[in-house]
């Protein structure tokens, strides 16, 4: 029995080529969004609503994220990333043909319904990146993952708008949308899924995310026991001696013959499946909310929050405060984003080795972007030229990618639960990032009333809110480290 290869625990030898087709959903998913998101507001006052009307319409997509980030992404670490993602997916797909069949206000309305409550194939998307890769590794991916996914919504506006000049050009962009949609559910469809590690163990209420992570934990040890691509084989004892610590029945499983972890793989597949009791689902979604909700990372949420407004706010009204501060006309102010947005895209890919200079130090890392954000919205806010504003939108662009990257990478470290609450803790996020897209309008137009630099200067306040506690809270995050990184050794 001790004598059977233990291949069923093997290791994948690489995810690079599953890494690659995320990045081609990425990029596919925001450049199919982009075709449409400049023409929303244009079609529904051409179906004859108010701007209030209009006003109110638009914010319904934020409202549903707002509400169902977190549980989508709770959702995603119940039944598995596989089918959550073609769910939503598949269900985006829905909503962009039915806005591309909207010949009214009511069917306007309705096509937002199911992309406000599904559209989280991103989140999901970072969430199976984050279970593909090492803790060390995550910074790199996640940053070339939204570097791919900038360069779709840098083209997409272009082929939209170029849609748009035909007649019923909406109504093309829209099914168009709906196609990429779907061809990328059918991408999503043929990845090497037997590739992704395998971690939910247990969906029922009784079992909290801590636990489980246990039980991932075992599943890991008992894969540097097997081949990796050698006829090595299975040595049980030397793992029960070796991990005495782990009482779950997973690590139990893993220290008994091959065929009996065969048998305990087969069951932790069959747990995830989509068609498992709603009532099951719905428990563990609970659990895991509860236990993210409960756990201390009010800090790093409050600062992605003041972050998310005070960015919004330096671009909430940059058309405007352009052409009355510097005369630009509204196609150099065009030229001017789009020149950010490309720099943003390619500092995805300085995310990495940014990170391997500071030695994964992503406290240290968010504190100096949080600073140099912040000082480079008060210098757009007192710039006296338009050269001033393309030098700090330059460094903007750079400063807000590597941040939002290092603030993704901190809520998973500190996140409680482990790998399996992944999902749940970037849904959180998101939730915290719609809020922001619901005050920013609000405190932009409050703050316009006095200056037409009173959004970014508002923007400086928030963004030094976060440095303070950011500076207050890290000594902390870094003793609670040491204390565990202790424990583990001990």
């Amino acid at each position: 029995m001790n004598n059977s290869k233990c291949s069923i625990f093997q290791k994948p030898k690489s995810p690079t080529r599953i890494i690659q087709c995320i990045y081609v959903v990425g990029f596919m998913d925001l450049f199919g969004v982009s075709m449409i998101i400049p023409l929303l507001s244009h079609h529904v006052k051409y179906l004859g609503a108010s701007p209030t009307v209009a006003g109110i319409v638009g914010s319904t997509y934020g409202v549903l994220q707002l509400f169902s980030s977190t549980v989508v992404g709770s959702w995603s670490d119940v039944v598995g990333r596989r089918h959550s993602l073609l769910t939503c997916l598949l269900l985006s797909a829905l909503g962009y043909a039915l806005l591309g069949m909207s010949s009214s206000i009511f069917l306007f309305v309705l096509a937002r319904i199911p992309v406000g409550l599904f559209k989280h194939s991103l989140s999901i998307c970072r969430a199976l990146l984050s279970d593909l890769v090492s803790e060390t590794e995550r910074p790199l991916v996640m940053g070339h993952f939204n570097a791919a996914s900038s360069v779709g919504f840098i083209l997409g506006p272009v082929v939209g708008g170029y849609l748009t000049e035909h007649e019923g050009g909406f109504y093309t962009s829209s099914f168009v949308c709906a196609a990429i949609f779907l061809l990328n559910a059918g991408l999503v469809w043929m990845l090497p899924w037997s590739g992704v590690p395998s971690h939910r163990t247990d969906t029922n209420a009784n079992s909290s995310p801590s636990s489980s992570s246990r039980a991932y934990d075992g599943v890991k040890h008992s894969q540097h026991n097997c081949s990796d691509s050698n006829n090595h084989l299975c040595h049980p004892h030397h793992h029960h001696n070796n991990h005495d610590h782990h009482s779950h029945p997973a690590s139990t499983a893993s220290s008994s013959s091959c065929p009996a972890a065969h048998r305990g793989r087969r069951w932790r597949w069959a747990e995830v499946s989509l068609l498992q009791p709603a009532w099951r689902q719905l428990s563990s979604m609970v659990a895991r909310i509860r236990h993210v909700a409960s756990s201390d990372m009010w800090d790093v949420f409050l600062v992605r929050l003041l972050m998310a407004v005070a960015i919004m706010l330096y671009y909430s009204n940059f058309s405007l405060a352009m052409e009355e501060r510097f005369q630009l006309k509204p196609k150099v102010t065009g030229y001017l984003i789009s020149y950010s947005s490309m720099l943003g895209a390619l500092a995805g890919c300085l995310v990495g080795p940014v990170t391997q200079l500071y030695g994964q130090d992503m406290s240290a890392l968010l504190l100096h972007s949080t600073v140099l954000t912040g000082s480079l919205i008060f210098l757009y806010a007192a710039a006296p030229s338009v050269w001033q504003v393309l030098l700090t939108s330059t460094f903007f662009a750079i400063s807000t990618t590597i941040g939002r990257t290092c603030i993704t990478d901190l809520e998973l470290r500190r996140g409680a639960g482990g790998p399996r609450a992944s999902g749940t803790l970037i849904g959180a996020g998101q939730s915290v990032t719609a809020v922001g897209r619901v005050l920013a309008p609000l405190l932009s137009g409050l703050a316009q009333e006095l200056s037409p630099c009173g959004p970014p200067s508002l923007g400086v306040v928030l963004a030094m809110a976060a440095v303070g506690l950011l500076m207050a809270r890290i000594p902390k995050w870094d003793s609670a480290a040491h204390k565990e990184r202790t424990k583990n050794k001990n």
